[in-house]
């Protein structure tokens, strides 16, 4: 197979054999050229920018208004721009074309892009996930490709329109002039031998490009070769095309093992919240406050092991507000501080302007834990958990600060590398960790700062954007 060349190129060799056979008889032709000048020009002037019209709208469109459609991070918002563009090429070919096969089809992609844009618009205002997606196949899909079949059909009929112009020049010369009927028949084969040629050069593997997307938009994903094309832009498309299969069954891949390990995450997480040994002892301390005759205290403490189990579940939801997560850890220390308020004080300072932000459930408690657990008691006296909230660079900042035994820098640095790796050790602090990073990226998570003999402080940084309404 010969080495593919662009479009372009080829059109220039085309012009360049007429531009030489047209030398031959420019001399005898000139005052007929004059006469149908006006005319060639309005048609050369429409087939031009009809070939401006960007060869890849439809995919173009149909990929920006499936990535927003989706809400991929991959959008670019609603591809209006590139629909005005459009609108203002139809517009211009639309002043300058007479023709009436002509007239109606740039009349049609007028209409057709005042529609899609009317579409594009409703989809931006469904809510509804699926009737977007319906949305999508049933309008956007259908209104580029009639949009992108009505152009073809303008830039045929004006380049038909063109072709005939050019024979009248030719059979008009011809009958005025016999001594050129030679060249001009040879020219009027050499051009339709070529365009036939380069019609089928470029018509055959649009077409199996067009059957390749049909098999795309039936789900297929399978990579196959690129289509063989003599016009390298074809070619290029082609590659792409398959280039872009292979990265969506890759992202496809990434997005499954991601969900895979974020539901491994969360059921690991919950699992070991609930644990059986803070239940007992709980009741423990319930069955021995009400034996030591203090049933207030008693009923306080059922009453926050309640909102501690009830915050758990959190009707099933994995993302709750920062203000039910607040409840929730209060519930906790509450009942700790009734079992250990010989050796616990708390305090919790988190700014009422952010109780709208969101987070994964279970994200503050398994720190105030672990503070409580593997700091508090593990020194002598009493110690202090303090709970605060700040915004720093457009994040929101939560920290778990206490003055237990802190951290030797050996056992700090093991506890970084493991949340780096993703290694299951330390006390669930990697667990919380990786549900930040997988719910709101690499940026997010958790950072450790601890001093051994001085205490430990814990810094969660979550997205201020994420906030409910």
């Amino acid at each position: 197979m010969s080495r593919p060349r662009s479009i372009q190129s080829r059109m220039r060799r085309l012009v360049a054999i007429f531009c030489v056979f047209l030398a031959a008889v420019l001399a005898v032709t000139l005052a007929l050229v004059f006469l149908y000048n006006s005319q060639y020009k309005k048609l050369l002037h429409n087939v031009t920018t009809a070939s401006e019209f960007n060869q890849d709208f439809k995919e173009n469109i149909d990929l920006k208004m499936y990535y927003y459609v989706i809400e991929s991070r991959y959008s670019e918002g609603l591809p209006i721009q590139e629909l005005q563009a459009a609108q203002a090429l139809a517009r211009d070919l639309l002043d300058t074309t007479s023709q009436k096969d002509s007239l109606r089809a740039i009349t049609s992609v007028l209409d057709l892009c005042g529609n899609l844009e009317e579409k594009i618009y409703q989809i931006q205002q469904t809510q509804s996930y699926d009737s977007r997606q319906m949305q999508l196949e049933n309008n956007i899909y259908v209104l580029t490709a009639l949009i992108q079949e009505y152009m073809y059909n303008y830039l045929y009929c004006e380049s038909v329109q063109l072709g005939r112009l050019q024979q009248q020049i030719a059979q008009q010369i011809g009958a005025e002039l016999l001594v050129v009927v030679g060249l001009s028949v040879t020219l009027a084969l050499l051009m339709v031998w070529y365009s036939l040629r380069l019609s089928r050069s470029v018509t055959r593997p649009i077409v199996e490009l067009s059957r390749r997307a049909e098999d795309v938009i039936g789900g297929d994903l399978t990579v196959r070769e690129p289509v063989q094309s003599e016009t390298v832009e074809i070619q290029m498309l082609s590659e792409g095309m398959e280039q872009m299969i292979d990265r969506i069954n890759a992202q496809i891949q990434e997005i499954t093992q991601k969900q895979a390990s974020l539901r491994r995450t969360e059921l690991a997480l919950l699992q070991a919240q609930i644990d059986p040994h803070f239940l007992y002892n709980t009741m423990d301390t319930i069955i021995w406050l009400i034996e030591a005759d203090r049933p207030q205290a008693a009923v306080e403490m059922v009453s926050n092991l309640s909102d501690f189990f009830r915050h758990c579940l959190s009707k099933g939801e994995d993302v709750i507000t920062l203000a039910e997560e607040e409840r929730h850890v209060r519930s906790y220390l509450q009942i700790q501080h009734a079992r250990y308020k010989d050796i616990l004080d708390y305090e919790i300072q988190i700014d009422p302007a952010l109780q709208n932000v969101t987070l994964p459930k279970l994200t503050l408690q398994p720190l105030v834990e672990n503070a409580l657990y593997h700091g508090i008691k593990c020194k002598r006296g009493k110690g202090h958990i303090r709970i605060t909230s700040k915004t720093e660079d457009g994040d929101i900042l939560l920290q778990i600060a206490d003055d237990g035994a802190g951290m030797s820098p050996e056992r700090l640095e093991a506890l970084r590398r493991a949340m780096a790796t993703g290694e299951r050790v330390g006390f669930g602090l990697v667990t919380v960790h990786e549900r930040l990073r997988l719910l709101f990226g690499s940026p997010y998570g958790l950072t450790l700062a601890s001093q051994e003999g001085a205490g430990t402080t814990v810094t969660a940084r979550i997205p201020a954007g994420e906030e409910t309404t």
